[in-house]
């Protein structure tokens, strides 16, 4: 049998504190004396004690290790408070003790509270611009022996104090600092094992941190704060995300909505993409790898900030925007009504958003494409969004086969046709052969095949009248330039008969296609026999 640990009582407890005490000593004396390879040894030995301590604390091994771990760290601040404490020892821990500071924040709350002073006194005593470098690392390196959520809290609240901190060269410090913070908050708000209590405390810290940002862009000139104003607008929309994501918290939405008039954007440039490829070029520019670090929910933030204000009117006067005119001038102007579309299908494609989004998303799109949306196209060319439009249907076919829910399943089909209609005659077919192409999925091909043997007859029907009525003489044009009645559709057909992996369709996973494909063939025969095409 194995032997029983021992009770951290007030004795075991006196000793921790005293090798506290012993090794702080010895860390003081071997910084102030010069001597470097003996003061790494001594900051060493301190912090492996002082992760023992919050290890055990953490996983609550012994009795009493809480409260042990709150006297520890409590003796940590003391020390760093100490008048007679110069500035080299504070210097020289700076660059390890907060990230062994943080690790205790999931302890107890007092511990939080401790960790955030002793932060907080290392950004009062050193250099805000050396302790951002110190506090990002701290942050970028997560430990799995602890609570990521309530660790990385003390170091978001001490970047917001380094911020506001900062005397010089604000926006090419804080630009280092944001993508840091997104990362990490982006890889536990995906994780499902926090409790709510600690995801809140979290998302506080990080609305904070992003209203110190706006802190310092008002106590900046006119002029200078254009590039920071637009870098705060691109991570308000990348933590919008990962609130969406998280627990869908309205609370936190509202305050982040209330930030972006601020960075002067406008609901109509986010769901057209306007506003972000405006903020992206200050702040990113040319440069790819900046670019990459910070598109990853930036997109998906934009798209989500109007789909929140179709879910709360609230949200809408937040963000100080006008949903209405938004939706009148998406159905009245087919281009901005592409790019909307476009900018739609983060929405539809995010594998970790609530299907709620999406449902509000879905009634969005029908909104915005009801009415006859085909006589507003006039002479307008999608050429440039033919790419992000397939990209939303595609991610539309996805909530068809997966959505769990038959409304919106059906609402999303009907959304998939009223889209295809939207775009021109000329470029449909192109997108529907596209469609049927990439899906892995037997019955959403043969949805598609349907939908293409459905433009045949309306073009059918289409060149009937004009043969009777010449008063639709102009029309004839788009009906000449599409693709329906060719041979692309014996192509299209011989795709799904003959797949370009050879040999015959598998059978039955491919019933459907296969039936469909027929139906389309024996319908163009059947068509073609009776002169009527």
């Amino acid at each position: 049998m194995s032997a029983e640990k021992t009770p951290i009582d007030g004795s075991s407890s006196a000793n921790t504190l005293l090798q506290l005490h012993q090794l702080l000593t010895s860390c003081s004396k071997s910084i102030s004396g010069g001597n470097f390879s003996q003061s790494q040894t001594s900051v060493s030995k301190l912090i492996n004690f002082l992760d023992s301590v919050s290890d055990a604390s953490i996983s609550e091994l012994e009795p009493g290790a809480k409260e042990n771990a709150f006297k520890i760290l409590s003796g940590i601040y003391e020390f760093l408070c100490s008048p007679s404490l110069n500035q080299e020892n504070i210097d020289a821990l700076s660059f390890e003790l907060p990230k062994s500071a943080s690790k205790f924040a999931g302890v107890s709350p007092q511990c939080l509270e401790i960790s955030d002073n002793i932060i907080h006194r290392f950004i009062e005593k050193c250099s805000p611009r050396d302790m951002l470098p110190i506090l990002c690392e701290a942050l970028d390196s997560p430990n799995k022996t602890v609570q990521a959520a309530t660790y990385v809290c003390p170091l978001i609240s001490g970047l917001s104090d380094v911020f506001i901190s900062l005397q010089r060269r604000h926006f090419e410090q804080i630009k280092v600092a944001v993508p840091v913070v997104v990362k990490v908050v982006k890889a536990i708000s995906t994780e499902s094992d926090y409790e709510d209590t600690e995801l809140e405390t979290l998302f506080e810290r990080i609305v904070v941190n992003a209203l110190s940002i706006q802190t310092v862009c008002r106590k900046l000139e006119d002029g200078k704060n254009e590039k920071l104003r637009a870098l705060l607008g691109l991570y308000v929309l990348q933590i919008l995300a990962l609130v969406s994501v998280s627990r869908n918290y309205l609370y936190f939405a509202l305050r982040l909505a209330s930030i972006l008039p601020y960075s002067g954007i406008s609901g109509l440039g986010l769901i057209t993409g306007y506003s972000v490829d405006t903020m992206s070029h200050f702040v990113i520019g040319e440069d790819e790898e900046d670019c990459s670090s910070f598109s990853s929910h930036v997109y998906l933030g934009a798209s989500l900030s109007v789909v929140w204000a179709q879910k709360h009117d609230e949200f809408a006067q937040a963000a100080k925007f006008d949903f209405d005119a938004i939706k009148t001038e998406l159905q009245n102007n087919p281009t901005k009504r592409w790019q909307a579309v476009g900018m739609l299908k983060h929405v539809f494609a995010s594998i970790d958003l609530p299907w709620e989004f999406k449902r509000y998303t879905v009634d969005f799109l029908l909104y915005i494409t009801s009415g006859d949306i085909s006589n507003k196209l006039g002479h307008n060319d999608c050429s440039l969004y033919m790419t992000s439009l397939f990209s939303s249907l595609q991610a539309l076919t996805m909530i068809i086969i997966y959505a769990s829910d038959t409304v919106l399943r059906k609402n999303a089909f009907e959304a998939l046709k009223r889209v295809l209609g939207d775009i021109p005659n000329s470029q449909r077919f192109d997108i529907l052969k596209a469609l049927i192409k990439n899906s892995d999925s037997s019955s959403m091909v043969a949805i598609l095949l349907d939908l293409v043997r459905g433009e045949m007859h309306r073009e059918r029907i289409l060149r009937t009248s004009l043969q009777k009525n010449e008063a639709l003489e102009a029309d004839s044009k788009t009906c000449q330039s599409t693709l329906f009645w060719s041979t692309s559709i014996l192509e299209l057909v011989e795709s799904v008969l003959r797949p370009d992996t050879g040999g015959p369709p598998i059978l039955p996973d491919n019933s459907d296609a296969v039936l469909s494909a027929l139906n389309l063939y024996r319908f163009v025969l059947m068509t073609e026999a009776a002169g009527k095409a």
